[in-house]
């Protein structure tokens, strides 16, 4: 039996499933960008991401009679964008770029850890991520970034877990080659 989440915007939430606008946008505005960073780095875009966070809070109010507290208001909104992200990059056929040799990653040096690890901030690795193969960045995302592992991972793109486990380490690969040649660019 699942036990009942004690949410903090509770009444909000309540006000809104009674269909009080006012409420809606507050809620809105306290979730609105945290949702937004999880469009922009699954879609890469600011203008797809606008309209599939602006898509994903119509879906969160049309079904919020669904919401039972069963979790937090912010876990159930999550999911929705994460599934509109993943229904809109599905809808477009998108091809996920999937790397199947992973021999070359397989070296493992901990003095070229330590210099990889200089010039690492969120901000450069969020940009590095732009680099990045449009499947590898979504599982790069959703592991890292959203929280998910990769039997979740396998089951939400359909793929196996260890394709999940060895595209995780090349986006980790790849954001640490791009981090490490931008910082001897600048030094």
């Amino acid at each position: 039996m699942a036990v009942a989440q004690t949410d903090i915007h509770r009444d909000l939430i309540e006000q809104s499933k009674n269909g009080n606008s006012a409420a809606q946008y507050r809620l809105y505005k306290l979730y609105a960008k945290a949702m937004f960073n999880i469009c922009m780095r699954m879609m890469n875009n600011r203008e797809e991401a606008e309209d599939l966070l602006q898509d994903s809070f119509v879906d969160a109010f049309a079904r919020l009679s669904s919401f039972r507290y069963e979790s937090s208001f912010g876990s159930w909104l999550k999911r929705i964008v994460i599934n509109h992200c993943l229904n809109e990059i599905k809808r477009r056929k998108a091809d996920l770029e999937f790397f199947d040799d992973m021999s070359m990653f397989d070296h493992n040096n901990e003095a070229e850890e330590e210099e990889n690890n200089v010039g690492i901030t969120v901000e450069n690795v969020r940009k590095a991520m732009e680099y990045l193969p449009s499947g590898s960045r979504m599982i790069f995302s959703l592991y890292l970034l959203e929280g998910y592992d990769h039997v979740e991972i396998s089951q939400i793109l359909n793929i196996s877990q260890s394709n999940s486990k060895s595209q995780y380490m090349r986006a980790k690969n790849k954001i640490k080659e791009v981090l490490k040649d931008k910082y001897h660019e600048a030094g």
